[in-house]
């Protein structure tokens, strides 16, 4: 039985993108019986750019309740926050004294700020090493990643050999990137890869009214209601896709073809088709946000799962360095 392991950054709510792009295909892969699946919030890292206490706890009981809403079995994967596992932060520091500072100095999470150092803290430039003690710690065969985080999976790879070699012993376990080369990019209303920093997201998780604010505001052209439109250039057309059925798909291209068909239209299908596609997602979400005791009690049965797998790990590398 493999282990599998993937995290999700609480620092905000969570979008469409998140949903389709992480939440919905780490629950799919946790649900396969050859795998024993662990996966986790990272609210640790999102301390990086969110300091304000009340809203980080905010941020950690929706992207829970966002998991569990989406059909997530407590029973079925070891569910945790990863502020809940402190050895991740005493493991961090032994693979820092490992990484070289060029390693990190090339990382892209930290290149993307590097033009503003001031903006830079030093737990943004250390990031990929907590990645790694993410994964190291629990022992991770196999960690999907999208292509954009591949470099740090390879990281990650580096520290665990790197450690392994200086003791002379297989300490920590080198994990696999399971790359998914077929997930597409989320469109978000502006057209951009949908994410919380561009301001661009569909929350399917918002009351009716405001989320159909968000659908409306989803850019297209000037086209009149009466003009013929392209719909393989709209992003109304490729969010819905997303969802759609083919049938229901080729019945909106073929509106956009023939022209009477205005983007009210189309938003408004895509509205209905968010609120009937996830009607027991948003019901459920709702439920877990007035009932928080049930989120974090949900959270605390992953952690105490999780314990002494990480304290176990912990034990091998203290011993081989000789604390």
């Amino acid at each position: 039985m493999a282990r599998i392991l993937t995290g999700i950054q609480s620092s905000g709510r969570q979008h469409l993108g998140n949903i389709l792009g992480a939440i919905l295909p780490a629950i799919e892969l946790a649900n396969e019986p050859s795998n024993d699946a662990y996966l986790f919030i990272a609210d640790l890292h999102s301390l990086t750019t969110v300091k304000d206490a009340t809203a980080r706890r905010e941020n950690l009981l929706t992207t829970a309740a966002a998991w569990l809403a989406c059909g997530l079995d407590v029973n079925k994967v070891v569910f945790y926050a990863q502020s809940d596992l402190p050895e991740c932060t005493e493991l961090t520091w032994y693979l820092n004294c490992f990484t070289p500072f060029p390693m990190l100095a090339n990382a892209h999470s930290f290149k993307d700020k590097a033009a503003n150092l001031a903006d830079v803290n030093a737990g943004l430039f250390d990031y990929p090493v907590l990645m790694a003690s993410d994964i190291l710690l629990y022992d991770a065969d196999i960690v999907p990643v999208g292509k954009d985080q591949k470099q740090h999976l390879e990281m990650t790879r580096d520290m665990a050999k790197a450690l392994n070699h200086q003791t002379g012993q297989s300490v920590l376990v080198v994990p696999e990137p399971r790359i998914d080369s077929s997930v597409m990019t989320i469109p978000g209303t502006d057209g951009k890869k949908m994410s919380k920093s561009y301001g661009n997201v569909i929350d399917i998780f918002l009351p009716e009214k405001q989320l159909k604010k968000q659908v409306m505001s989803i850019n297209t052209d000037s086209k009149a209601l009466d003009e013929v439109k392209d719909p393989d250039i709209c992003t109304v057309v490729q969010l819905y896709a997303l969802l759609a059925t083919a049938e229901d798909l080729a019945e909106m291209q073929e509106n956009y073809r023939s022209g009477g068909y205005g983007y009210g239209h189309a938003k408004k299908a895509l509205l209905d088709l968010l609120l009937s596609r996830f009607a027991d997602e948003r019901k459920r979400f709702d439920h877990f946000m007035a009932n928080p005791d049930t989120v974090y009690a949900a959270l605390k049965v992953g952690a105490d799962r999780a314990r002494p797998v990480a304290k176990a790990t912990l034990a091998r590398v203290r011993e081989a360095l000789g604390y």
